[in-house]
């Protein structure tokens, strides 16, 4: 009979976690999503053999506890717990080992210098352990009512590292910030342990500044490979680590087409789609819908200013969305702010086609503006903002066949 491991926490719909368990070892692992009301009958309970422990219950669960591991105990904070043959629970915590992990693929040393934690929940505890043990210099909290808030973080701007530990940010709050990277002029680092978004507001900012940057991708993979170890007395996999951090990328990152209008965007990833078994959304399609008129209605009734925030918005909710397939309007890229919803979760793909080709039926800018001047303004964006560019093949589904050949 196979053991039962899991999750606990208090919402767990959008977890990675029994995806990722599915490739370290054969056993069940069931979410359990527990209000805190009902957690002393589930910890009382002991119906698992083991669990991995989420927000809010990293230090909840440490009175149940027969015994901690030296990390549980030095940080105060278990995300594992093991049951052994007498039903006793032993609390470990292997977030330590996963933030360790995370700096090196990040290429990010705290050694000797001034790092910021923004937020003083269970993970900040954890976070904290592991940069004294890695020799950062001065360790300075963060949070909304701490001696360090929000309101004088001004005076660290001399920050040499920061590390994100809120969920601010994090789906669905996706597009916000804990706060402005612009006045940080001395950051050599920037560590956000949110993994869904794969690319936070905070990372896309500190990529724009050219600092070095890290996402929770590899500290969820790493913490969970050695959960996974305890839960079954393996030794260390540091290759399953690398399988787990590129499946999720492959299977959550989603493909985002963007192109001149007529060239193809939506026959294509509808293809792809199918082939892919995945969501399709055509950003156009769902404009009219929320709209109750057509497009060329849209631009005549309202203008085109009217189209570009309805076009935001919509873009906005669906790049909430991981793995799926979008096809983007022709002027996506002609407001800056679309480029980061793009790029928080997308693969973005510029399908290249000669002008002379394009259709222009139904496309208001096209008859109007002329294609010529539309690309001259928009050629420059697409080749911007595209992970990859590629002409469209003879048929559609050739061109999906590229794309898909990239992807892999």
């Amino acid at each position: 009979m196979k053991k039962t491991f899991g999750l606990l926490g208090e919402k767990l719909g959008h977890s990675f976690s029994p995806k990722i368990h599915s490739y370290l070892g054969d056993y069940e692992y069931p979410l359990y999503e527990i209000s805190p009301g009902g957690l002393d009958v589930f910890m009382t309970q002991r119906s698992f053999d083991g669990i991995n422990v989420t927000i809010p219950y990293k230090q909840a669960v440490i009175p149940y506890c027969a015994s901690l591991s030296n990390e549980a105990r030095l940080i105060g904070s278990v995300n594992t717990i093991i049951k052994d043959k007498d039903g006793a629970l032993h609390g470990h915590n292997t977030d330590y080992f996963g933030f360790c992990v995370m700096l090196e693929r990040g290429k990010i040393d705290p050694k000797g210098k001034k790092t910021i934690v923004l937020g003083d929940g269970g993970s900040a505890k954890t976070i904290r352990y592991a940069l004294g043990l890695l020799g950062a210099g001065e360790i300075i909290t963060v949070s909304r009512r701490g001696e360090n808030n929000y309101e004088n973080i001004a005076e660290h701007y001399n920050a040499q590292a920061l590390v994100n530990t809120t969920p601010v940010g994090m789906f669905p709050d996706n597009g916000n910030s804990p706060l402005n990277l612009d006045k940080f002029l001395q950051l050599t680092g920037v560590a956000d342990l949110i993994y869904n978004p794969v690319r936070t507001k905070l990372l896309l900012d500190a990529k724009r500044l050219d600092i070095p940057c890290v996402s929770g991708l590899a500290m969820l993979a790493a913490q969970a490979e050695m959960a996974s170890r305890l839960f079954i007395n393996e030794n260390e996999r540091p290759h399953l680590i690398d399988l787990i951090i590129k499946t999720l990328v492959k299977d959550t990152q989603n493909i985002a087409l963007i192109g001149m209008p007529g060239c193809g965007k939506s026959t294509v990833g509808k293809i792809l789609a199918g082939k892919m078994k995945r969501q399709f959304i055509d950003t156009d399609d769902q404009i009219v819908k929320a709209a109750g008129k057509s497009i060329k209605e849209i631009f005549e009734e309202d203008g085109e200013d009217s189209f570009r925030v309805l076009e935001t918005r919509i873009l906005t909710e669906e790049t909430k969305k991981s793995g799926i397939v979008i096809a983007a309007g022709g002027g996506i890229v002609t407001r800056n702010e679309n480029l980061d919803l793009l790029r928080q979760n997308s693969l973005i793909i510029y399908l290249k086609r000669d002008l002379a080709d394009l259709a222009t039926g139904g496309r208001p800018l096209s008859r109007k503006v002329g294609v010529e001047t539309l690309a001259k303004q928009r050629l420059p964006l697409y080749e911007a903002w595209s992970d990859h560019a590629l002409f469209v093949q003879k048929t559609p589904n050739q061109t999906s066949k590229r794309i898909l050949e990239y992807y892999k």
